[in-house]
């Protein structure tokens, strides 16, 4: 009879363990939401630089920084371009001009 509710309280153990494992990670999601809740927006707009005077507007594209003549730009209004996203685009010596759709290139 001993070994029986051995047997039977060795085979409860795995599910009793995934239920405590279930329980801390429900419990760590919910202090990490509320965590995420009560951060203040403020801290992460600080690392946003304003933008300088070679922001302007497209018509159909909206607000842009930058040079777009430049193969690098972003075409965004946040960010000039991978290589040298703070900027200033004048003397920049990553600048490629952009390849136009029409154009061919020639060897």
């Amino acid at each position: 009879m001993l070994k029986t509710l051995l047997v039977i309280a060795i085979g409860f153990l795995p599910s009793l363990f995934s239920l405590w494992m279930m329980r801390r990670t429900q419990r760590s999601r919910l202090r990490m939401r509320q965590a995420a809740i009560n951060f203040p927006v403020v801290q992460g707009r600080q690392n946003l630089r304003p933008v300088e005077g070679d922001r302007y507007y497209l018509e159909g594209v909206g607000y842009l920084i930058g040079d777009i003549s430049c193969k690098f730009n972003a075409r965004s209004g946040y960010i000039r371009c991978a290589i040298n996203p703070e900027g200033p685009c004048n003397g920049c010596r990553h600048y490629e001009p952009k390849e136009l759709a029409g154009s061919e290139k020639r060897s």
